[in-house]
């Protein structure tokens, strides 16, 4: 501390009147912030390397005019630094309510495409003239580093969870990978960790932080890093967008094959979600830091997403994380954010059926208008659910052209209600007696719902006392 106020009082002229203590995050490093005639942030790191790669690549961005910290002081030993104070607004906190609900406003999403947009300025502007010898603790992106990493999963992650594997079959299908992520090298810079906690807001403008890490590397990677960020927590529609804006600066850059983009970009999220997940791992079960595990459901979410789509180059690991993927502790979790709808049919003399789920109804859809087959005897003592009546609603039609609106309007919630991570959602049909057209409809949305997105649905006909669960579909 005597180090950065002596630096302090070297640069400003007088001594700081106030020293405040800053998070570190995941970091050995430590973070004061200096008050008094100037505010700046002091350093005190524990590798030297790793000051000078900051310091360097700092001023060369400066340099660049790319918007970086100005490290104004450096020690003699180079074990501490000052940098100007970029203030207290990471981007992360400034899209908050968008994490925590999945629904980001117009605001949010502003400042996150504004922020990719910059990205390939760091990537291509700060690659010019760089030395990247500076770059700790390797100058570049290369097999070996792409085999720490995966082994760094494995180890302090895929070991510590008990889930059985072959491991010469695993180191197969990791030099693989290695081989598909290599044929996009390019002399780019790889910002390495470029997620929402290393971008500060000042001014309502993003400044880029924590890029000691990087090296020259593939673009693919810091487009993963950011845009699969496990508590940042971002639908697909959004990483869609987003992604749609990198391109488009991209492109001032470099010719973009948008198809082959798409496609070298999984197997770069799928490799940073691995990544990510060793040093979950390391941070949690080695060093008991438990707020590192906190974030250990938001990535296996991701990975579980990713896997829908199998990856043909890495059958066995595929299978290997399908594995984890399922393993109680983590099924567990993510039954608890998986939606569950509600599908009932009921009569309306009896009433609309209650919500138990206190999240305040859904839909409910009326069938009185369908032509009704319990005006005919012959069909008073069947059910929507026996072929008699099946076939008088489908040859009438009416009941067809109902429901088809009917799944207009709940498909697009629940395919929203699914992006966003809500839990519950009720669709009730009611009739007049809750027996032939709204059992019939009910039926219907159930079975198409299951089919179509695969989430849980628990039906319910009231009236019939009849219950049944269509269990969700990986």
């Amino acid at each position: 501390m005597n180090t950065l106020t002596s630096l302090y009082r070297e640069t400003v002229g007088s001594d700081p009147t106030r020293i405040e203590g800053l998070a570190s995050s995941g970091s050995n490093r430590r973070y004061y912030r200096l008050c008094g005639e100037r505010n700046l942030v002091g350093v005190l790191g524990t590798s030297r390397e790793e000051n000078i790669a900051f310091i360097e690549l700092s001023r060369h961005f400066g340099q660049r005019g790319l918007p970086v910290p100005e490290v104004v002081a450096v020690s003699d030993d180079e074990m501490a630094y000052l940098q100007s104070d970029l203030g207290d607004t990471m981007l992360f906190d400034a899209i908050e309510k968008g994490r925590l609900t999945r629904a980001f406003s117009a605001e949010e999403k502003e400042l996150l495409a504004r922020t990719i947009r910059m990205l390939p300025d760091v990537q291509f502007n700060g690659a010019v003239g760089l030395d990247f010898s500076k770059c700790y603790p390797l100058p570049q992106f290369d097999t070996r580093t792409v085999m720490w990493d995966l082994n760094y999963f494995k180890y302090c992650f895929l070991k510590a969870t008990g889930l059985e594997f072959s491991e010469d079959r695993l180191e197969d299908d990791f030099q693989a990978m290695a081989e598909v992520l290599m044929r996009s090298m390019s002399s780019t810079f790889m910002y390495r960790d470029f997620q929402s906690r290393n971008v500060m807001l000042r001014d309502g403008n993003p400044y880029f932080i924590d890029y000691q890490g990087g090296r020259k590397g593939p673009y693919f990677y810091d487009v993963a890093s950011f845009l699969w960020q496990a508590k940042a927590n971002f639908p697909e529609s959004l990483r869609r967008e987003l992604i749609g804006e990198y391109i488009d600066s991209l492109r001032r850059y470099v010719p973009v094959d948008e198809v082959y983009f798409m496609e070298q970009l999984r197997h770069f999220v799928l490799f940073r979600t691995l990544q990510v997940l060793g040093a979950y791992g390391f941070r949690g079960y080695f060093e008991k830091k438990p707020h590192f595990m906190q974030s250990v459901p938001f990535a296996v979410a991701n990975l579980r997403e990713l896997l829908e789509k199998p990856f043909a180059e890495y059958p066995y690991l595929t299978q290997v994380l399908r594995n984890l993927c399922d393993m109680k502790q983590f099924s567990a979790e993510a039954g608890k954010r998986a939606l569950t709808v509600k599908v009932m049919s009921f009569a309306y003399k009896t009433g609309i059926p209650a919500d138990e789920s206190g999240n305040g109804g859904g839909f409910v859809f009326d069938c009185r208008a369908v032509n009704n087959p319990g005006k005919y005897e012959r069909y008073k003592p069947f059910t929507g659910l026996d072929q008699p009546v099946i076939k008088f609603l489908e040859d009438d039609g009416e009941i067809t052209a109902f429901l088809e609106n009917c799944y207009n309007l709940v498909d697009a919630s629940v395919a929203r209600y699914v992006e966003r991570g809500f839990t519950n959602l009720m669709v009730c049909f009611g009739c007049t007696g809750g027996r032939h057209r709204s059992v019939y409809s009910a039926q219907h949305m159930a079975e198409h719902i299951n089919k179509k997105f695969g989430v849980k649905v628990e039906l319910i006909h009231r009236e019939q006392q009849i219950e049944q669960t269509l269990a969700a579909r990986n």
